[in-house]
């Protein structure tokens, strides 16, 4: 037995070690995470093949691009909704399974309109699976006193990794974009299978008494005159602002990386490129680690030092300029905003389904409203001006963190 904090800030609890047991739904969540990558990817790779066999143009194609992230971010009533009425492991399976038939779908939509629909019902279902992985996520952690919520967002650069190989190996083969997306399916299906088997029931079930807008245990009551019934708290709300300067951070760096690399640091052709893969590989390798850093310093003092680090960083390398200073700077930015937002989940998951669910659709609006403000500020005051934003929003993640009751330090996994 082991005593760790209660995930909510509470008082300290006592929770069964079971390595077997842990490593069991660790892995089986994991699935979930490896899924929604490799789907996702799967249907981006092949966007030039769409976009030929529907005859679109630049405009239709970024329309395209555009519903699947607005019904990712519309998605929050019915998420709140679907949680409080099936539970994560249900919510998770079945969005999951709609994934894999909107895939298929995707690969013979017959034209625009049919296109858009499938793809803003994606996203839809992207937004499910995405807070009800992550509820899964949170409440492993809660349930077994180990820190894996990381090393969980890093199966899902795995999976983008997957789907990127797959998609390059079935484009050398053949051209036929209902074959490719057969097989993502078949994968898709067996990570599902494997998942089904080990995922967690977390069920967020009204307390006995309680009315209609008390909180729920998981919802600790607000201390701010800020919140009313039905409304959420200005905490709920002040971890979106984390959870969304932080996916701008991300998403911005992935878009405007290269482009700055070649137009503002005039690194060659062949170097350019180079930007995006050191902030993704230091993503990935951070997030491999994050969870013993988490274990050992918390999770609160993680986020402050990381979106410092990132923010500091990246800033020092606009300033210093040359290939080398921009790409430290950016590898800054892998290293320090990795742990971000999968500790921004464990703690808006604390506090229930729904501060959880509209965490999560801040941080999708934030990954896509990233890049386009970037864009709009490089337009008006340059592209090292647009990066310089990107830099100020990993130190808003530095001020919003030390106002978020994060969960108190709990031991590392084993392995």
């Amino acid at each position: 037995m082991t005593t760790t904090a209660d995930a909510a800030g509470g008082e300290p609890r006592t929770t069964a070690v079971d390595p077997a047991g842990f490593r069991r739904a660790k892995w089986a969540i994991a699935c979930l995470f490896c899924f929604l990558g490799l789907q996702y990817a799967t249907w981006a790779s092949r966007l030039p093949a769409l976009k030929a066999r529907l005859d679109l143009g630049a405009g239709e194609l970024g329309l395209l691009l555009m519903a699947c992230g607005a019904g990712a971010a519309a998605s929050f009533p019915l998420v709140a909704h679907l949680m409080r009425r099936l539970g994560s492991r249900r919510l998770s399976l079945a969005s999951a399974l709609c994934l894999t038939a909107l895939l298929m779908a995707l690969s013979v939509v017959p034209d625009y309109p049919l296109a858009l629909l499938v793809v803003c019902a994606d996203g839809v279902a992207v937004g499910c699976l995405n807070v009800a992985m992550n509820a899964q996520g949170a409440a492993l952690e809660k349930a077994y006193g180990r820190t894996a919520m990381s090393q969980l967002h890093a199966t899902f650069s795995a999976g983008l990794l997957a789907a990127a190989l797959l998609a390059s190996g079935s484009t050398a083969l053949t051209a036929s974009v209902p074959a490719h997306f057969a097989v993502a399916a078949a994968l898709s299906l067996l990570l599902l299978a494997r998942a089904r088997t080990g995922l967690l029931t977390h069920e967020e079930p009204r307390s006995a008494g309680a009315r209609p807008g008390e909180p729920r245990p998981e919802e600790p009551r607000s201390r701010t005159r800020w919140a009313r019934p039905g409304l959420p708290s200005a905490m709920t709300l002040l971890m979106g602002c984390a959870m969304t300067f932080g996916t701008i951070t991300e998403g911005a760096m992935n878009d405007w990386s290269t482009l700055y690399m070649k137009d503002v640091v005039k690194a060659p052709a062949s170097v350019a490129p180079l930007g995006i893969a050191v902030v993704s590989v230091m993503m990935l390798l951070a997030r491999v680690r994050a969870d013993r850093w988490r274990g050992r310093w918390g999770d609160g003092r993680v986020v402050r030092t990381g979106s410092a680090v990132a923010g500091v960083g990246l800033a020092l390398a606009l300033a210093a300029g040359g290939v080398l200073p921009t790409l430290l700077g950016f590898a800054c930015v892998g290293l320090g905003a990795a742990a971000v937002t999968p500790c921004v989940y464990v703690a808006a998951a604390a506090r229930g389904s729904d501060a959880l669910s509209l965490v999560a659709a801040m941080g999708t609006t934030g990954l896509l409203a990233g890049p386009a403000l970037i864009g709009f500020v490089a337009g008006a005051g340059g592209l090292t001006l647009g990066m310089a934003t990107v830099a100020a929003s990993a130190l808003v993640v530095t001020l919003t963190a030390t106002r978020i009751p994060w969960r108190s330090r709990v031991p590392a996994p084993a392995g």
